[in-house]
């Protein structure tokens, strides 16, 4: 029995270290000559295009290798790359906060056309206001807005939101606030780490702050590497921590591209093949008394989760990939999720800089503060405060065009599921950290983790109604979709919920 288990791992060695090519002293050489440099750039580039669109990866990945040959360019290379990105999203009208700004100027009768001059304009006036403020946190490090940036920032959005909102702004007066709070919305999650760096004796320059502001490789509301300090952490110390780091971003791509294939394959096969509804179309049968709507509201709950995993995946691969062709040797994004025992555990493997996010902002905030003479009562509360109520905040305020839509009344209506979402979670995750710091851990065997891995996972895809996305369906009746999934028989929906 012995040779035999051995003989089966041979083959599983052998495909491993196939793989392994950062280990391989050949591929490190190799990549590190101009042809092996040029194979990089476009591999990684075939890999980018089809998510990021053409002259964005092109920029990303030039802009990413040139900064990991040229240390010395790095900052100026930082700054074109960045700021260069962020006006060709606008200019090829392929960015979120142009569409709702766009969306704003038709409310109001005004031409469509005008939204790309007014958000390039807003952006290059954003850009003075964050060079501004940031060189004066520079000069005053001990000013109470360079100790609460982030608290100044999110209130700022929020009343201007609340303003543009009001009957009496002028039509052209409600189109510039809400320009200025959709450009300035991605900057408020970045501008915190750029000033703790800044109040530090060792922080980076007003130039490096600036190239990361919402990087090339991270064209989102969320900040994959954090800021300067973690990035100076995680950057590579030699041609060779290089080359390694180089042909790890390569894997990192494939994989992305890998995923999207199976992602794609999910939603031909499932969605158009079988007629898997999302989950929204799922309750709008549940409520309407279709038949068979058990299997099929599984089915919708389980396909919706696997996706959304597979995008957060697919995402966080694509952006640490490019961090790591500029040189940066950062932690994935999403690392084995399945493998998961308890919630805290997927907390963190999960949505690895999300979770680094809340527990910057809303965690440490927290816990230096309140309830220092209880510590679980501590824990448990920093943990909810991170996992429930920054997570809620993140995404409201990433949604903050619902406001403007609808205004705040429905905006906020419209969120309770997410909330309510948010709760349960930050709940489930809070118990699960108090356990993890008490000591318990799960079994080891086989059927520990088969069992470890149906809660954690039944937890998370059954919870997954609540934030599916849509905005269609309320919490009441989210609610009754779930328990309908356990038998619960449809005549006890209260009426006007079917």
């Amino acid at each position: 029995m012995r040779l035999r288990s051995a003989d089966t791992r041979e083959p599983r060695r052998a495909w491993r270290s196939l793989l392994a090519i950062e280990t391989n002293a050949q591929w490190i050489a190799g990549i590190q000559t101009w042809p092996g440099l040029a194979l990089t750039a476009a591999l990684a580039f075939a890999a980018l295009q089809a998510n990021l669109g053409v002259c964005e990866a092109m920029l990303a990945v030039c802009a990413a290798l040139l900064a990991s040959i040229r240390p010395g360019w790095r900052i100026p290379v930082f700054l074109i790359a960045t700021w260069s990105t962020a006006l060709l999203t606008l200019g090829f009208s392929s960015s979120e906060s142009l569409e709702h700004i766009e969306m704003v100027i038709e409310q109001v009768g005004l031409q469509r056309e005008l939204g790309v001059p007014l958000a390039e304009g807003m952006l290059v006036f954003v850009f003075v206001l964050l060079a501004t403020g940031l060189h004066w946190t520079r000069k005053h490090p001990q000013a109470w807005l360079s100790r609460h940036p982030f608290l100044v920032l999110l209130l700022l959005e929020i009343t201007l939101a609340v303003v543009a909102d009001w009957r009496f702004v002028s039509a052209k007066g409600r189109v510039a606030i809400w320009a200025f709070i959709f450009i300035l919305m991605p900057y408020i999650w970045y501008v915190p780490f750029a000033v703790m760096d800044l109040r530090a004796k060792a922080g980076g320059s007003l130039g490096t702050q600036l190239g990361i502001l919402q990087p090339f490789w991270s064209p989102t509301h969320l900040p994959f590497g954090k800021g300067a300090a973690f990035l100076r952490k995680h950057l590579a110390a030699n041609r060779r921590e290089l080359a390694i780091t180089h042909l790890k971003a390569l894997k990192l791509l494939l994989w992305a591209t890998i995923l999207t294939t199976v992602r794609n394959g999910l939603t031909t096969i499932f969605q158009g093949e079988l007629g898997i509804l999302p989950v929204s179309g799922a309750i709008d049968a549940s409520l309407s008394g279709a038949a068979n709507t058990l299997v099929l509201g599984w089915a919708a709950l389980v396909l919706s989760t696997a996706k959304f995993s597979l995008q957060i995946a697919i995402w966080a691969h694509l952006f640490v990939g490019i961090a790591r062709l500029a040189g940066y040797r950062l932690p994935r994004g999403s690392w084995r999720p399945l493998e998961s025992r308890t919630l805290i555990e997927y907390f963190n493997r999960f949505h690895y800089y999300f979770k680094e996010l809340l527990v910057d902002l809303f965690f440490l905030p927290t816990f230096m503060r309140a309830f220092r003479s209880r510590p679980r009562l501590r824990i448990f509360f920093a943990t909810f405060m991170a996992a429930g109520v920054g997570n809620a905040v993140w995404h409201f305020m990433r949604d903050l065009d619902l406001v403007a839509q609808y205004g705040i009344a429905h905006a906020l209506g419209s969120f309770a599921s997410y909330a309510f979402y948010s709760v349960v979670l930050a709940i489930g995750i809070a118990v699960s950290q108090v356990r993890a710091n008490a000591g318990y851990r799960p079994g080891n065997t086989k059927r520990a983790r088969l069992f470890s891995f149906f809660c954690v996972w039944g937890f998370v895809v059954c919870l997954h109604v609540f934030s599916d996305g849509s905005r269609e369906h309320t919490l009441g009746q989210r609610a009754f979709f779930l328990l309908g999934l356990f038998g619960v028989p449809a005549w006890i929906l209260p009426h006007g919920l079917n």
